[in-house]
């Protein structure tokens, strides 16, 4: 009996202390997004947080490792609000659209209080080698091929003409999510998101076959028509 208690015992206290990780991990993310990776201290968040730093070192045994695994929880955020509601479309260019709106989406809504946390993390470390540097070019690398995958797959649906280079495609696209992120934060106008989505379209129906530009010409009546209605209840 007791090594059933001791056993019980132990698995409590494996609960708390993946409870505390979360929590740290959940404030960290959000200070890094704001003030940087590098400006994430392992002091400055026990205060954030009202704990020693002893207990932080508990959950976290240096500065990197910290910033390791904030930069895996920001991951694990983006896949749950970008990529897995884009993953439930259809593949090609629908799934494409998806991938973009929800991203732009995810910034308007502040997930992160400093905006896209990978595209600030990318800048910062842009120019510094090391793990954090790697993990985090590793994972802003896969979006760019997830872009460049599904407009390939597009390609092979009829979706997107066969000269098209998906891989300056995804560049492109990959772009003006930057900028819109770029325009929203420094200016806090969320026209930034309405004018890359524009974009997006546009740059679509300069390599889309003529089934695709019908669809294209379709969402984007929708899309006018939405902001009409936005903007006539923000007037009343």
């Amino acid at each position: 009996m007791k090594a059933v208690s001791e056993i019980r015992n132990q698995q409590s206290r494996e609960s708390r202390g993946a409870k505390t990780r979360e929590e740290i991990l959940q404030a960290a993310v959000h200070i890094a997004s704001a003030e940087g990776l590098q400006g994430l201290t392992i002091g400055g968040l026990a205060d954030e947080l009202n704990m020693s730093k002893s207990g932080l070192f508990a959950h976290f045994g240096s500065k990197e490792e910290l910033q390791l695994a904030v930069v895996g929880k920001a991951r694990d955020i983006f896949v749950r609000e970008v990529v897995e509601p884009a993953y439930k479309s259809d593949r090609g260019l629908v799934r494409l659209l998806a991938m973009l709106d929800c991203w732009l989406d995810y910034v308007g809504r502040n997930v992160f209080r400093g905006g896209c946390f990978f595209m600030a993390s990318a800048i910062e470390f842009d120019s510094r080698p090391g793990q954090v540097r790697d993990l985090i070019a590793g994972l802003s690398r896969s979006w760019l091929d997830a872009l460049e995958t599904e407009a390939q797959y597009a390609q092979t649906l009829g979706q997107l003409d066969k000269r098209v280079d998906t891989a300056q495609l995804a560049f492109e696209l990959h772009a003006l999510g930057h900028e819109a992120n770029w325009y929203y934060n420094i200016f806090q106008d969320k026209r930034a998101f309405d004018q890359a989505r524009t974009g997006i379209l546009d740059r679509l129906r300069q390599g889309a076959t003529p089934n695709l530009l019908r669809s294209l010409g379709e969402k984007t009546a929708r899309q006018t028509t939405t902001r009409r209605k936005t903007k006539g209840k923000e007037q009343r």
